[in-house]
């Protein structure tokens, strides 16, 4: 026989279950080198399998900012463990030094394209023009029948 659910029951456990006291605990999980706090809250309820994860940033008003990619990561759930600092650390440095790097090629190539003659403009098209083809003499006539 099967078990039927009233739908006073339900309705009665759905009120019961909202009177209920709700306390978020939310655990420091980290932080970047921003300043930004990263924290995950810990389950009450069995209908969540994942616990929420968020992060706290310093500029409250900045919206658009950059979050290092350990750390979107562990937020998005592809990464299980949070990120360590030796780890956070590393990836810092790098960015440091690519950010360094590019800033020396600018400086090299942008002094040795002042020397050099201006880049000719693109012809819009499909098709690149060839001087042996722009004389008309050249162009392709069909015999006509009689």
């Amino acid at each position: 026989m099967a078990k039927e659910r009233g739908v006073f029951k339900i309705l009665w456990n759905s009120i019961v279950s909202s009177l209920k006291p709700r306390f978020s605990r939310r655990k420091l999980i980290g932080e970047d080198y921003y300043g930004t706090k990263y924290y995950e809250q810990e389950i009450r309820s069995s209908s969540r399998t994942k616990p929420p994860r968020f992060f706290e940033p310093v500029n409250k008003d900045d919206f658009m900012q950059e979050l290092p990619a350990e750390w979107e990561a562990w937020l998005r759930y592809r990464r299980k463990e949070p990120p360590t600092k030796e780890e956070v650390e590393a990836n810092y440095q790098l960015a440091m030094t690519k950010k360094k790097n590019a800033a020396e090629l600018m400086e090299k190539y942008s002094q040795s394209k002042e020397l050099s003659a201006p880049p000719q403009p693109v012809t819009p098209g499909n098709f690149p023009s060839y001087e042996d083809y722009k004389n008309s003499n050249n162009i392709y006539k069909p015999k006509q029948s009689e």
